[in-house]
This record gives C-alpha cells, sequence and structure tokens, in this order.
C-alpha cells in the first residue's frame, strides 16, 4: 500500500536528463518563522477514526502525526452549535437559550457528545502535535439576527444588528470560555480559539456572517473575558482588534496564494481542499487540482510566497465518499481499510520529518524555472530544501549552501511510484554543493545536517 524505501539517489531509473540547474540557498536571507502543518477531523471525522479497530486507529493517527507520513504539528477542533444533538453536523455545548441573555448558559455536562474530537486531540498530542485550536463555525442561533446556526446571520448585539433578544456577546463569549474549560479539564489545552470561521459566506450548514467591524465589537468582549479567568489561548480572526490577535487565518479554495500577507501577525493558512472526483495520484497526465503534485505546489507557494507560518489541509482522514477532501480514505468494506493518496506525502515533505516548530525560512532561488524551492533552517543546526520539478524531464539538482564540509545530505523522493523514497545527495569537494537527480514531476528534498 505505502512504504518508505532507502536507495541511493544515483540508482533511480531516470528519463532524459536535461541540463543542470542550481538551487542557491542563503542562510542570512531570513523570512518567516515555521509553526508547522495540519488538518482537521471535525464533523464526525474524529468518530470515524474512533471506530476503527486499534491496528487501523494507529495506522491513521500515524500517518497523520508521526513521521511514519505527514508529520502534522497542528490540531483543528470543531466548536459546535447544532442543537440537534443526534444530527451529523457539530454539536452544541449549550443547546437550549436559557431564559434571556443575560441568564446562564445551559450547559450538557461533561462527558457529553463531542464526537470524539477530544479524545482524538489526545491522540495527536501523544505523537507530538505542538498546537490544539478550536474554530467555530457559528454562535448559537438564539444568539443570532436569524435564529439559526445556519445560512449565515449575525451575532446579536455587534455594529448594525438589532434583535428583540437583546445583545448576546457576553453569552457567546462565556461559551467559548466554557468549551476551553471543558478541554482544560480534560487535560488538552487550547492554544488558539477561532469564534468565525468563513465570515464572508452563508451556507446550509453552520455559518456566521460578521465584518470587520462585527467581529472587532465581538473581540471587544471576548478578549477580557479570557483575560479575568486567565485563560491563555490566543485569538484567531480575519479583522478586527489586531493587539488581542495571536494570528490571521485564512482560506485558499478561492483565492491561491500569489502574494505575501501584509500583517506582522503570525499567518496560517487553515482550511483548503480539493472536491474533485477521488484521486490517489500524484499526478495525472495534463495535471489536475487533486493530484499529489498540485498540492506539493500549493503547500510550497504559500510558505514560499505567501509567507504563512501554518498550513492546514480541510480533512486528515474521512471515510471514502468519492471526493477529495481527506488525505487518507477509511473504507470499512473493503479490505484495504486505510489507503492514503499522494497529497498527503506531498505535505510529509513540509511536516515536522524535515521541518520543525521554529525553523526559519531563508533564501532558496532556482535557475530553472521548471523548479518550485523553498528551504529552512532548524533551530538544532539541520537544514531541508524543498525541490518540486514540473517539468517532464528530469534535471541534475545541484544545492549551494555555505559549509557543506563534512554533512551528510539526505533526500527523500516522492512521485507517482515512491513515497519519501530515501537516498543520499553527493557533496562536492569544495564543501559547497551537494547533487542529486530530480526526476520530472516530482518532489526531493534535501536533508543537511552535521558539517563545518
Amino acid at each position: 500500500m505505502y512504504k518508505i524505501n532507502k536507495i541511493a539517489a544515483t540508482g533511480l531509473a531516470l528519463a532524459a536528463i536535461s541540463q543542470a540547474a542550481t538551487v542557491s540557498v542563503d542562510p542570512q536571507t531570513e523570512f518567516q518563522t515555521y509553526d508547522g502543518t495540519g488538518c482537521s477531523e471535525a464533523f464526525e471525522r474524529s468518530l470515524y477514526v474512533h471506530e476503527l479497530d486499534a491496528a487501523h486507529q494507529t495506522e491513521v493517527l500515524d500517518l497523520l502525526f508521526t513521521e511514519k507520513g505527514a508529520g502534522f504539528t497542528i490540531f483543528r477542533n470543531g466548536i459546535g452549535s447544532t442543537p440537534n444533538q443526534n444530527s451529523d453536523f457539530m454539536k452544541s455545548i449549550a443547546p437550549k437559550a436559557p431564559a434571556s441573555n443575560d441568564s446562564e448558559l445551559n450547559y450538557i455536562p461533561l462527558p457529553r457528545n463531542d464526537q470524539y474530537q477530544g479524545w482524538l486531540s489526545k491522540q495527536a498530542k501523544a505523537r507530538g502535535v505542538n498546537y490544539i485550536y478550536a474554530d467555530a463555525w457559528s454562535a448559537d442561533g438564539y444568539m443570532k439576527t436569524n435564529n439559526t446556526d445556519f445560512y449565515g446571520g449575525q451575532l446579536c448585539g455587534v455594529y448594525n444588528t438589532s434583535c428583540e433578544s437583546g445583545d448576546w456577546r457576553q453569552s457567546y463569549a462565556d461559551k467559548l470560555v466554557h468549551y476551553i474549560q471543558d478541554y482544560a479539564a480534560q487535560g488538552i489545552h487550547i492554544d488558539y480559539v477561532g469564534f468565525l470561521n468563513e465570515p464572508d459566506l452563508s451556507t446550509p450548514y453552520a455559518s456566521m456572517e460578521a465584518t470587520g467591524r462585527q467581529a472587532a465589537d465581538f473581540i471587544k468582549i471576548l478578549a477580557p473575558t479570557l483575560e479575568e479567568l486567565a485563560l491563555t489561548p490566543r485569538l484567531l480572526a480575519r479583522a478586527g482588534q489586531a493587539k488581542n490577535l495571536g494570528l490571521v487565518t485564512s482560506h485558499g479554495y478561492s483565492s491561491y496564494p500569489g502574494a505575501p500577507f501584509k500583517t506582522k501577525l503570525k499567518t496560517w493558512q487553515t482550511e483548503w481542499s480539493t472536491f474533485d472526483p477521488l484521486n490517489y495520484n500524484w499526478y495525472t497526465a495534463g495535471g489536475a487540482q487533486s493530484d499529489g503534485l498540485t498540492w506539493a505546489n500549493n503547500i510550497r507557494n504559500s510558505f514560499g510566497t505567501s509567507n504563512v507560518t501554518g498550513f492546514l489541509y480541510w480533512w486528515g482522514a474521512a471515510e471514502k465518499n468519492d471526493t477529495n477532501e481527506g488525505l487518507i480514505y477509511i473504507n470499512t468494506t473493503s479490505p484495504e481499510v486505510v489507503r492514503p493518496t499522494k497529497r498527503l506525502w506531498a505535505h510529509a515533505h513540509f511536516g515536522k520529518q524535515f521541518i520543525r516548530q521554529g525553523a526559519t525560512r531563508i533564501g532558496a532561488t532556482s535557475s530553472s524555472a521548471n523548479l518550485n524551492v523553498t528551504a529552512f533552517a532548524n533551530t538544532d543546526g539541520t537544514t531541508a530544501v524543498q525541490v518540486i520539478n514540473n517539468g517532464d524531464a528530469s534535471q541534475q539538482v545541484s544545492i549551494e549552501l555555505p559549509n557543506l564540509s563534512g554533512a551528510t545530505v539526505a533526500t527523500f523522493f516522492t512521485n507517482q511510484d515512491n513515497d519519501l523514497l530515501e537516498g543520499t545527495a553527493t557533496v562536492g569537494k569544495a564543501g559547497k554543493k551537494a547533487k542529486a537527480t530530480v526526476p520530472g514531476r516530482s518532489l526531493l528534498s534535501f536533508y543537511v545536517s552535521g558539517g563545518d
């Protein structure tokens, strides 16, 4: 199904090789700090993983959160708002409206149905996840202008709203705080909290709209509520009071990464997937939006062009439903219960096997227009360089990096037939270049350790 092999890079069967290319890496040119890559299992996908037998549970969790697979270090949970506890949507912790907007909310006590997101959070943390963040798609319907958590609507009490029931900003802030406290009681620390998902959209499922001014109106209430109770999660939002925000979030669906974000805050791309028909391929003739190679470029461009500090795909694992919203497909009716897509292995090249939290993206340029490159300097002195060959022909690639004398330069190669195939690069006598062949339509990571 999938296998990490080890072979000398020169032993690969190659197509015609084009002229040599150089990738120049400049550690003195520093960009953003790296936070990690990640995924979500919201909307009952944590439940599907929990229902697997122990062996397949372990397989999925290791593929998502360890160096056996993607090496994700960020995990995103959904804060529910749906009152129907039998619904497939994310369930509210306070589904019944209180007597008024000034009354205590009617919380469901622990333990309660959270679709096993808490369980999966613990599993992720045990495998080295650094950040857990919780995101709400909507406030509860009784707090909103349209009286439902579906179909957009605004939070009652923010700018330019008028609700007979009054101002619900404090109640919504209290609910988010209660959610964080409940997770803390289970030993799960929430690092970041978001109160909106896609504030410019009204959808036939949980959604809430807000302008920048309306978001700022709520942050004025939420930030001091968190501080008063000595809770440490930082806020995620797209607009509003920058002083109270821990980072800025974005989604990639309608606008691909093409320019740097104009903010000094950390920026995470927190949700993106393809909805094409199910596709396990690395590269389809002519290219497809769901190919692994496409997503390798998406991830690279997010870090290397838009300067994001974190990149999250939508679902990590999902049941087989003929779309590509998951990186791993679960099919309990098939002998092959767990099958990763090639998109998972694209993420692996940017995961913790090669890049660690706190790493710095550094300068990297290529002499070939076919090569899309990035480089990261880890705090332990190692360096990771990702080289995506978008051309049809193989290329001999030399990476130029100061002080390669005595260094070990490992390579990891992914294409249609290989998943993180391990090899070695040849270090020149002068100790300034390392060479390897990058086949056409493939991704090769150089991992440099040791050296002067």
